[in-house]
């Protein structure tokens, strides 16, 4: 039977107390604060992974199940699409059901679906199992953090958040080193197989330690119309934003996909205004504090996923370096945030988040700037600097924003803002990528033409230049077999100038985002409900 606590939202600072009689305190392992984060810890490190060590895995998957692009492109949306969508939702499930089954759910099926995948002999079947990845990490990732909120009292919950912060990022910037080194030294199927026995240990710690705390208001009733018009409207605006490279931002089924998603919106929060039990209370967003955060995280995504987008195929592409040696080249940034979430979490503690954060947003935007000026010819150390400058900004934005929405948000919401938190994240990483993918393209197609030209290469018709386009839009040179070397080279410069042109107006429009987000940050505060899970426990 699982062990449960219920919580008073007024928590212990305010008087509240257990309201069931048959609620113990924790003991032992179980319900321990730091054995939790631990185990926490471990299961977010799963889908955070996940996120970016497939990419390396793709070309290998490419060629072994005899897939088109479009196929392989499907291996990465769908499981974006599934997580996506499923955020919100998958965190009121939580606050209904407990945090502590919700993310056993999550573990377990997340393992269970990447080792299907490993074992899958078609490219179809590579992508069903990725949306149950995606759906199954959806669960997992909020829980993760109303575990947390539950858990931890106010002047530590930072400090957890923190540290949180550092696994996810981490794991990020981490995915394509571990990616490179299994595809390059075992195959692409252990890319998954590697989450099974992580996703074993998660779920024995998760049985051994989480302790399961529920708020006495609750939800007890699920809004279905709402989890409908929800999932559909996010659905279509993160589905044309993952086609809008490919069917053009001034293309109808772009806007048609835009407009159906406001749409959506729009009925979703008219609905939630009649309904008993709504899905996501609009009330929550009186806070403008939460509100605030919701918008930070997506700026921030936008500006940091967006431009990052674009540094992997500088590094390999122009600087000619393997998946493996560009992952050692952002260590920097993976480094900076190892150790500034926990740095962060103390200093957001002490001085609460709104100078953290608006010094945050300063420096991602000081960074981006930076990454504006990098050539073709750039060393090592001065990407260092950019990239290290970059992870010491990130680490305050994530630990303090995540601070910032969960813990304005009622003890029963907990869930729904942590899905609010990982949605707008989900959001603000595909927006910037569309957006800046979108300014890459028009800079390419706009130089390319006169470059070509300025350095004497033979004029190409419409449908080879469109082909070379794509092609120098990832920093890739269009250079056909039994090119002479000559002009091979003078293709190659042409193709690494202009994406450096592209890349360096994509880097200013971040820093500009960046910049506005100071803005933002300055109308956050600590939050109002933290107190509301103070710990029950040892800390």
């Amino acid at each position: 039977m699982t062990s449960q606590t219920t919580l008073d939202k007024t928590g212990p600072g305010d008087g509240g107390s257990p309201s069931s009689s048959d609620q113990a305190p924790a003991s032992g392992l179980r319900g321990h604060p730091w054995l939790t984060l631990l185990t926490v810890a471990v299961g977010v490190m799963m889908v955070a992974l996940d996120g970016t060590i497939v990419a390396i895995a793709n070309p290998a998957i490419q060629a072994d199940l005899k897939a088109s692009f479009a196929d392989v492109q499907w291996i990465t949306n769908s499981y974006f699409l599934a997580l996506a969508v499923a955020l919100i939702t998958a965190g009121k499930l939580g606050d209904r059901f407990g945090h502590r089954q919700t993310f056993l759910v999550g573990v377990v099926g997340f393992a269970a679906a990447s080792g299907a995948i490993g074992l899958s002999s078609s490219i179809a079947a590579v992508v069903s199992f990725r949306v149950l990845q995606g759906l199954f990490g959806a669960l997992l990732m909020p829980a993760a953090l109303g575990l947390l909120r539950a858990t931890f009292p106010a002047e530590k919950l930072n400090m957890a958040i923190g540290i949180w912060g550092m696994v996810i990022g981490a794991s990020t910037a981490g995915g394509p080193i571990l990616g490179g080194v299994l595809v390059e030294h075992v195959n692409w199927q252990s890319v998954f197989f590697i989450n099974v026995p992580v996703g074993v240990l998660a779920l024995v710690l998760g049985v051994l330690i989480l302790l399961d705390h529920r708020a006495e208001n609750a939800p007890r009733s699920f809004d279905l119309l709402g989890i409908a018009l929800l999932s559909a409207a996010m659905f279509c605006l993160v589905w044309a934003l993952i086609k809008a490279p490919t069917w053009g931002w001034g293309d109808g089924l772009t806007w048609t996909f835009i407009a159906a998603s406001v749409v959506g919106f729009a009925l979703f929060a008219f609905w939630e205004t009649k309904v008993k039990e709504p899905l996501i209370p609009l009330g929550l967003f009186r806070s403008v504090a939460l509100s605030a955060g919701v918008v930070l995280m997506v700026l921030m995504a936008f500006a940091f996923l967006g431009g990052l987008f674009f540094v992997t195929f500088y590094l390999q592409n122009v600087h000619g370096m393997s998946p493996i040696d560009a992952g050692l080249h952002l260590l920097p940034l993976t480094g900076m945030m190892i150790v500034g979430s926990p740095l962060a979490g103390v200093l957001i503690t002490k001085l609460g988040p709104r100078i953290p954060l608006a010094g945050g947003m300063a420096s991602v935007a000081i960074a981006m700037f930076g990454m504006s000026t990098l050539e073709t010819d750039t060393g090592s150390a001065v990407m260092s600097l950019w990239f290290a400058l970059l992870g010491l900004g990130l680490a305050p934005v994530m630990v303090g924003a995540t601070e910032v929405i969960v813990g304005n948000a009622p003890m029963e919401l907990s869930g729904v803002a942590g899905g609010l938190q990982q949605a707008a994240m989900q959001i603000g990483g595909s927006l910037g990528t569309a957006v800046l993918g979108a300014v890459m393209a028009s800079k390419v197609d706009g130089d390319l033409p006169g470059n070509w030209k300025d350095a004497g290469l033979p004029a190409l018709p419409p449908a080879q230049l469109d082909q070379a386009s794509e092609a120098v839009q990832v920093g890739a040179a269009p250079v056909t077999k039994g090119t002479p070397a000559e002009i091979a080279a003078k293709i190659t410069d042409v193709a690494h100038d202009t994406f450096i042109s592209g890349m360096s107006l994509a880097s200013l429009v971040a820093a500009g985002v960046a910049a506005f987000a100071i803005l933002v940050a300055l109308l956050t505060k600590r939050g109002e409900n933290a107190e509301a899970g103070a710990g029950v426990g040892h800390v």
